[in-house]
């Protein structure tokens, strides 16, 4: 059945495009994060471990999400990882040591990435393309993105 909620299609998959690319990004990070979770060695071992873990289930949540908001809109959600990989401004890995300052560096470097990409596009989606339920979507989003960084930032504080 068509979806009708007062949004064109044009501009549905304009915001549909957006947040696959999105819906990638969140997808990387959720993959390194549980790298990190897995691969993390050091004398914080213990504490990384279970820290990671919790930032993981948040992004599995956020990516959930993300997903389902395409689909609210009338759109598929890219779900391969040759589509995810192609989207994704994120890179998939960088070669670095194990240790948990490494994995916060490069998580947090992430984030605040996802962080710049929803920000630039939270007043296109209610002013460019009239999806205001989108704009406040990605706008919790944001916030969200914001807390798991300051949690990765407070790390290298002290």
């Amino acid at each position: 059945m068509k979806t009708n909620i007062g949004i064109s299609e044009e501009n549905r998959s304009q915001v549909a495009a957006q947040l696959g690319k999105l819906l990638a990004d969140e997808f990387v990070l959720y993959t390194k994060t549980r790298n990190a979770h897995w691969n993390v060695e050091g004398p914080d071992f213990h504490s990384m471990h279970i820290f990671f873990e919790g930032q993981y289930e948040q992004l599995d949540e956020l990516m959930d999400s993300v997903a389902e908001r395409i689909r609210m809109i009338g759109h598929y959600a890219p779900a391969t990882l040759a589509q995810l990989l192609q989207l994704t401004h994120l890179s998939e890995y960088s070669e670095r040591k194990n240790d948990s300052m490494g994995f916060l560096k490069e998580l947090l470097e992430d984030h605040e990435s996802v962080i710049e990409f929803i920000r630039g596009n939270i007043n296109a989606f209610a002013n460019d393309y009239g999806d205001l339920g989108t704009s406040d979507f990605i706008t919790g989003l944001l916030e969200k993105h914001e807390q798991m960084a300051w949690f990765l930032r407070s790390h290298f504080r002290g």
